[in-house]
């Protein structure tokens, strides 16, 4: 496994209409790990639980809604789960009229002196995210459908390794982030899951992704309980938001530091997105992560497996910001990489 060295990505969405001045920003401040951009006010398809769609069973778009349509379901799940036991990847594609940054990415990618890539970097949605953000005819979330949360499991397995598959041309490790925002609120009301029930489902989404070679990255922009994610086989990155909730995953020092033994890598999400203003100091970030990193050495997790495995992002995506926000956001993470590279001298 390589190590990530303090090297800095972006989580996915960006606020652009245009994909050009999307991708320039890209690899402008993280040229190591560039990620192809989700651009949901350039389309609504592109919203992260619409863009994740196409092939699955019984979705059908209308409008801006993704509507669930069961009155053929039997005959859809037979035609959906003939493409999943032939591992049909290329069925569950995702289309340049829903993704139309990956594609101008991949063809970039093809024209770009890519020397100092190091990772290529895609996402997708989480299968408890989209499950639960579509409800039946009575109004229940997708989520508490068996059947259908397994299908969005098994479609959205293949569709990661679809973009495993799309860009393996280039030669480079692929990073593959699923995000969870759904699972912020695990532990409450509002996410009636059980914790043996979620590992599960999460260790058979990562099992099935993992039959095509990737990091394996999870991405949850509220706070959790990090065990759920610390603990699932097939995890190799936990993606959090660092500057909001430091202080809450820190309280899984133990868990963490199993995590680690394993392999396990942490994404911080110091620079933050909605939060962020002309006021927002590098050097203060900087300090509050060494800070961070120091408490977790002091819990017994090795220094060098810390900033060996250390990567930097933006606390969230940006898509729902304004184009004048992003390159702000990105330069202060290109500042607070550099300073972490010369700390770690």
């Amino acid at each position: 496994m390589r190590d990530i060295n303090g090297l800095a990505t972006g989580i996915g969405s960006l606020p652009h209409k245009q994909v050009q001045p999307a991708l320039d920003l890209i690899f402008k401040y993280t040229p190591r790990i560039p990620f192809w951009p989700q651009l949901p006010q350039r389309d609504a398809r592109e919203r992260m639980v619409i863009q994740s769609s196409e092939g699955l069973p019984c979705l059908r778009l209308q409008g801006k809604d993704l509507v669930f349509d069961s009155s053929d379901q039997e005959s859809e799940l037979a035609r959906f789960y003939e493409h999943v036991i032939c591992a049909d990847s290329e069925y569950f594609k995702i289309s340049p009229d829903f993704a139309a940054g990956l594609w101008q990415f991949h063809r970039r990618l093809g024209q770009e002196n890519l020397q100092e890539v190091e990772f290529i970097k895609a996402q997708i949605c989480g299968p408890f995210t989209f499950a639960a953000s579509i409800n039946d005819a009575s109004g229940k979330p997708l989520l508490h459908d068996a059947v259908f949360l397994q299908a969005v499991i098994e479609g959205l397995a293949l569709k990661a390794r679809w973009q495993i598959g799309l860009f393996k041309k280039f030669a480079k490790p692929i990073i593959l982030f699923f995000d969870e925002p759904y699972l912020s609120g695990f532990g409450s009301a509002f996410t009636a899951l059980e914790r043996n029930e979620l590992i599960k489902g999460l260790s058979q989404f990562c099992a099935n992704i993992k039959a095509s070679p990737a990091l394996l990255g999870v991405h949850c922009c509220g706070n959790t309980d990090w065990s759920i994610f610390t603990d699932t086989p097939g995890i190799d990155i936990i993606s959090f938001d660092a500057y909001n909730f430091l202080e809450r995953i820190l309280l899984y020092a133990d868990n963490l530091g199993a995590f680690f033994r394993r392999g396990g890598m942490l994404a911080w999400g110091m620079v933050p997105t909605g939060d962020f203003s002309s006021k927002i100091n590098t050097r203060d970030l900087a300090s509050r992560l060494d800070q961070a990193l120091k408490l977790l050495i002091n819990k017994g997790i090795e220094e060098k497996l810390l900033r060996n495995r250390l990567l930097l992002t933006p606390s969230c995506g940006l898509g729902t910001l304004t184009d004048g926000k992003a390159e702000p956001i990105f330069k202060c993470l290109d500042e607070l990489v550099g300073m972490v590279s010369r700390e770690s001298v």
